[in-house]
């Protein structure tokens, strides 16, 4: 007699029954007469079911029961480096406490995989998809952080890093041996014939630091596909066995305890001769199968993709609200946007940006920022900005100068990341707290600037904070800590400069948050204000209907938010001066930072600062 299937056995096959069809139809069109390596992910996928913690299980489905949960205005996020942080993953963990203390319950835990020193990128190049760094600590531990995240509701971000893998992986390292099995699993050419057709239409992502797209192996005698560097063999999704072990890595992931899943690098995953190799459609069925072993195996687990490009290639990667494919994906465009708003003090383009935004499908989430671990590189709407005759290559120019302080009025101080001297193409790097002028006021100790650069990076916040989807902090960003120039020192990391805003965690200053006049106070205070305001006002939920106002300054940039009988009414003045928004709402609203009642007339926004009015 056959045993009784458990509850949770028949939710997985209720599950697996309803995507099935799709599921099968997506994966036979990528590999047409592969139905052995369907049935062979049918397999892991299963496998991974079977050894899900219970825990695990019940939290799938809770979330599954309310399928929004990521979607209000109480989520906010923070990203950081586990060893800057707090040298290791029990060091994280011990310090929870203050994690909770931001309001943080959305914490994305930078790479932390196995890769080779030296030839790691951040991390970017995995040697393990199972293996945390030595000096991080174990598996175990990850599992034991993740454990106490999730009794503190707080969800876990890792990176999946899906396009390449390091070159010390063993599958390179037996393709490297000539097994023809693993071999395949890349992209390996005998002569220069075809990788020299690739690379007359493939661009280039890092054209300085690592020119072209494909490295010569002379142990093996070939060529091997390097997107970007190369040490970072590109996977051959080609192959579905590929597809396959990276789906299982990922279960993997999930099963320790991972709650979203950043998918790195997603648009370069298929290659194809005779195209960009970029945002090809097999990509996004590849993404759609993640999606659908997801809702199948572990339905509590987001997919994060990273999408950097401009917004009309990065929107698709929600996929449709009947096949939906990412849960969440980063707000590039808008990041970028800011910075050029606060060099140009123009915030015309910033309005356009947010308007685009606001008239997508509500369901589309992003997670906004406005410093992560990475550059900013400046993929702007210039066919809009050539309307007011500024031209990409000299406004990109103008931007990095100015917040690199090249200008006797520019307070910045940021560094250049993968500067082209022939296209005169560069990216910036650099704190929020150095970008905005604290760095410098510092330095010269002048109080009134340091008044000014405090104002500016809470201001930021402010404008990170109204928009809508998940807000994430970069650690650090939170004290008003600045740029790390000891990298220049660091034999291994000098020739990145993005390791300026990827220092170590000063808990020196930290500790000053309790100390009132200093600006890790003000910052941090201003900061919690902000936040608890936010997450106990639904007005701030992703289903709030969002509004451009019209305040009749290029200087100002106003946003209206409404959700039932709530409204928000926000103002960012990102010149130098006091300025006057000139709107017309009816009705008293509440000054959220002041508790001052006014009305929403002509508001007077100081300098390089912002006004919530709020009404119930």
């Amino acid at each position: 007699m056959k045993a009784k299937k458990s509850q949770a056995e028949q939710r997985y096959e209720k599950r697996l029954k309803l995507y099935y069809d799709e599921l099968k139809w997506l994966y036979m069109e990528l590999y047409p007469e592969r139905s052995d390596q369907f049935e062979n992910l049918l397999y892991r996928m299963q496998e991974a079911y079977h050894v899900r913690k219970p825990n695990l299980k019940k939290l799938d489905e809770s979330r599954a029961k309310n399928t929004d949960w990521y979607k209000k205005s109480d989520l906010l996020g923070m990203m950081l480096y586990t060893d800057a942080f707090a040298e290791n993953l029990n060091g994280v963990k011990k310090r929870l406490d203050y994690i909770e203390s931001c309001h943080v319950n959305y914490l994305h835990l930078m790479p932390l995989l196995a890769s080779p020193e030296g030839r790691s990128d951040g991390g970017y190049a995995v040697a393990d998809f199972r293996s945390v760094q030595p000096q991080l600590g174990t598996m175990k531990d990850l599992e034991s952080l993740t454990g106490e995240c999730h009794r503190r509701n707080i969800c876990v971000c890792l990176d999946f890093v899906m396009n390449h893998t390091s070159e010390e992986h063993e599958w390179a390292k037996r393709a490297r041996q000539g097994e023809r099995e693993y071999m395949d699993r890349y992209y390996f050419y005998d002569n220069y014939e075809l990788p020299a057709e690739f690379e007359k239409i493939v661009p280039q992502v890092f054209p300085t630091t690592a020119p072209g797209n494909f490295t010569w192996l002379p142990d093996m005698g070939k060529h091997v596909m390097t997107t970007f560097y190369p040490y970072q063999w590109d996977l051959n999704y080609w192959n579905p066995v590929v597809l396959n072990e990276m789906i299982d890595n990922m279960l993997y992931l999930a099963n320790r305890g991972i709650d979203i899943l950043r998918l790195d690098a997603v648009p370069y995953i298929w290659k194809q001769l005779g195209t960009s190799c970029r945002n090809l459609p097999q990509v996004h069925s590849i993404v759609r199968i993640m999606r659908i072993v997801t809702e199948i195996v572990c339905p509590g687990v987001l997919l994060l993709g990273e999408i950097v490009m401009e917004p009309s290639k990065v929107v698709p990667y929600f996929g449709t609200i009947e096949k939906p494919e990412c849960h969440l994906l980063y707000n590039v465009t808008t990041m970028a946007t800011t910075w050029h708003t606060v060099a140009t003090k123009d915030v015309r383009l910033l309005k356009r940006q947010m308007e685009i935004i606001s008239h997508l499908p509500k369901d589309y989430v992003f997670l906004n920022y406005l410093r992560c671990h990475d550059d900013i590189g400046w993929g702007l709407d210039y066919e809009w900005l050539e309307n007011f005759s500024i031209r990409e290559i000299p406004h990109k120019q103008y931007l990095n100068d100015y917040l690199t302080g090249k200008y006797p009025e520019a307070v910045g101080r940021g560094e250049l990341y993968n500067s082209d001297p022939i296209s005169k193409d560069a990216r910036l790097c650099g704190t929020t707290a150095s970008l905005c002028g604290l760095e410098k006021a510092l330095y010269e100790q002048d109080e009134e600037e340091i008044r000014k650069a405090v104002g500016w990076v809470i201001m930021l916040h402010a404008y990170l904070l109204v928009q809508s989807g998940i807000p994430v902090l970069y650690c650090g960003d939170e004290i008003g800590q600045l740029n790390d120039y000891s990298y220049h020192d660091d034999p291994m990391k000098c020739e990145d400069s993005r390791y300026l805003h990827r220092g170590k965690f000063q808990w020196d200053l930290q500790k000053k948050i309790c100390e009132e006049g200093t600006s890790q106070h003000q910052i941090f205070n201003a900061l919690k204000e902000l936040e608890t305001f936010r997450a106990e006002h639904k007005v701030f939920d992703a289903q709030a209907d969002i509004e451009m106002l019209e305040t009749y300054d290029n200087a100002i940039l106003g946003i209206k938010r409404s959700q039932d009988e709530e409204k928000l009414i926000a103002l960012f003045n990102f010149s130098q001066e006091e300025k006057t928004a000139w709107i017309q709402e009816d009705g008293l609203y509440t000054d959220v930072m002041s508790g001052e009642q006014k009305e929403a007339k002509a508001v007077l926004v100081p300098a390089g600062s912002f006004c919530w009015l709020y009404q119930v």
